[in-house]
């Protein structure tokens, strides 16, 4: 297992491009206790270890833990995985739920499992957050994560939404941050190449065929060879509403409008 070498071009390109989004949306303050929920895939990896480095070069004081599901999937093992969070000086908290059993029991035969297991894995890794204090929740959501998902809500739900960089959860127990909000999908994917750290494949879902994500994601990528900026633009437009040009009579009051 090569060392992380924490100087290349596109880590320190990231790392800075994550302290932008720290510092904009003042996701971390002193005294935080960080819960960096990884899944053993390339983004929230790259995360976990970028994020230490910004540790120690950080004014802020703060504490970092990770914490991945053990979902009881064939083939699930997270030792190597463990080694590698281990070897970056990081805690390493395994939960151990059989989510696996409900999503194939509950979920037809054809459907995709996504959303009832993320709703699932979601609650689980809010409840130990909160019951073992920590102040807010890391995920790895990354910029494309960002406009895939305003996309399939413009496209299949109706509605003008997507991953904000810092959320409350419903229940008001969570406050959640996404550090990669302004790094692409293809540096995250660089990067983990660079450093060939150990990756624990999703067995569950990834051999899927006809998901919305992968269809909006391939759109978007077939668009980015004509538009090269339209990851910029999407999220940019996200962060740029006018609310007297959209159709929302909750933010404007169309009806008594005179001049």
């Amino acid at each position: 297992m090569a060392a992380v070498n924490f100087e290349s071009p596109l880590a320190i390109k990231i790392r800075k491009q994550i302290v932008q989004a720290l510092n904009d949306f003042n996701m971390i303050e002193d005294g935080d206790k960080l819960m960096v929920c990884v899944s053993g895939g390339k983004d929230s990896s790259v995360l976990l270890a970028l994020l230490t480095e910004i540790q120690k070069r950080s004014e802020r004081k703060f504490t970092l833990e990770a914490a991945i599901l053990d979902q009881k999937q064939p083939g699930f093992d997270p030792t190597a995985f463990r080694t590698w969070i281990e070897s970056l000086g990081v805690k390493l908290h395994v939960l151990e739920k059989d989510t696996y059993s409900i999503v194939k029991e509950k979920v037809p035969e054809g459907a995709t499992y996504c959303s009832l297991c993320s709703r699932l894995r979601r609650a689980i890794l809010y409840d130990f957050a909160h019951a073992n204090g920590f102040t807010k929740m890391v995920l790895g959501h990354h910029r494309d994560d960002v406009v895939h998902t305003a996309l399939l809500n413009l496209f299949y739900v109706g509605t003008t939404a997507s991953m904000p960089p810092k959320l409350k959860s419903d229940d008001g127990r969570n406050i959640l941050i996404r550090p990669l909000t302004y790094v692409s999908e293809r540096d995250i994917e660089d990067l983990a190449t660079e450093w060939a750290f150990p990756i624990i494949p999703c067995n569950l879902c990834g051999s899927q065929d006809g998901l919305k994500r992968v269809r909006v994601k391939k759109l978007v990528r077939d668009l980015e060879k004509e538009i090269p900026n339209i990851y910029a633009s999407i999220q940019t437009a996200l962060s740029n509403v006018k609310p007297s040009q959209m159709m929302d009579q909750e933010l404007w009051d169309f009806k008594n409008l005179k001049t």
